[in-house]
């Protein structure tokens, strides 16, 4: 049903059913309710992209993600998928704008969103790591009507346009549940490794691994870092944090750096002792080790895919004027050695 074909029906011009649609200029009340029971009646909705083009309107976004080498590459993976949506949206007047930033250095982020602020975009998509360093600027953009939206976590108390990423409770839970899967009987404690500990969903996930512990009696020894204390964990230290505790079943840690605890085992007992070692994020190192058979279960949370979910959906809620779900979750993936892909 087009637009020509409605104005027939209602007996009026085309730009009678224009008007109507955009509620703009006079129309008489029978008219506009015969137009929009017609409307009603065909379920019709105008295209937005056309009307967009029509316009001729601008849209530039931004994306202020960590530098993609930190993390072990994790934040590369969201930039591709970012990268990605951008390829498919740009001919349709869409700039984006991708600005990453040392999530090490304490005023990094706060340099690079007011370079944001000032160039007025029409929306932004970041992921609420370091909330008290980024609390600021969602005030911000918040206090502006700027539409603004989550990768990877989320962050109480704030309103975002939606969050995409995973449930991390539930992916903390689900680690716990491997631990019994693997084991059997977990009768040695477990370790936590909790990086980046002041972020919202890492706290989650050992909140769901503790509770998880808690139900099956098991026990479990917890050691917390801070972004604020510079820098990625060292192998190093997770080689004197499992020195220390004596005997264990195995290890959790709540972000990337599987690989990190890995080589910290290995360098402690050379391969002589069972260990289970669970993590997350399928990054190419993680992935290498899982096809060794070194790492027992890694939990993936996708994250080319809400990169590129992330862009769509502000261009969908801005561009194209559309509805979009408040929360896009991402299924709790788990790869163990005989399905990691090559």
């Amino acid at each position: 049903m087009t637009v020509h074909e409605i104005a027939s029906l209602a007996g009026v011009s085309i730009g009678t059913v224009d008007r109507v649609l955009h509620k703009r200029g006079r129309v008489s009340a029978t008219t506009r309710a015969r137009v929009e029971a017609i409307l009603k009646k065909y379920s019709f909705t105008p295209n937005p992209i056309a009307r967009r083009l029509k316009r001729n309107k601008h849209y530039r976004f931004y994306a202020l993600i960590p530098r993609r080498d930190q993390d072990a590459g994790y934040w590369e993976q969201i930039i591709t998928g970012i990268e990605r949506a951008d390829s498919e949206i740009k001919t349709l007047g869409v700039e984006t704008v991708i600005m990453e930033f040392d999530r090490y250095d304490p005023e990094a982020f706060k340099r690079l969103s007011d370079s944001v602020s000032a160039g007025k975009p029409d929306g932004v998509l970041f992921a609420p790591i370091m909330p008290e360093r980024i609390r600021p600027f969602i005030e911000k953009v918040s206090g502006e009507k700027i539409p603004f939206v989550f990768v990877d976590s989320d962050m109480p108390g704030t309103a975002p346009l939606c969050v995409i990423g995973q449930d991390p409770y539930n992916g903390g839970y689900l680690a716990g549940r491997l631990f019994h899967l693997f084991a059997g009987t977990v009768s040695m404690p477990v370790a936590l490794l909790d990086p980046h500990g002041e972020d919202y969903h890492i706290t989650r996930r050992r909140d769901g691994f503790l509770r998880y512990a808690q139900e099956h009696r098991f026990p479990v020894i917890v050691r917390e870092y801070s972004d604020y204390e510079g820098g990625d964990i060292s192998v190093e230290e997770i080689a004197r944090f499992l020195e220390r505790q004596g005997e264990l079943s195995g290890l959790f840690i709540t972000n990337c750096m599987a690989h990190r605890a890995c080589e910290a085992v290995d360098w402690l007992w050379k391969g002589a002792r069972p260990f289970l070692l669970i993590g997350y994020d399928l990054i190419p190192a993680n992935q290498r080790l899982l096809r060794e058979g070194r790492i027992s279960a890694i939990i993936s949370q996708r994250p080319e895919e809400q990169g590129r979910e992330a862009l769509l959906t502000l261009f969908h809620s801005v561009a194209l004027e559309q509805t979009v779900e408040a929360r896009r979750e991402i299924p709790l993936d788990v790869y163990i050695r005989e399905n990691t892909p090559s």
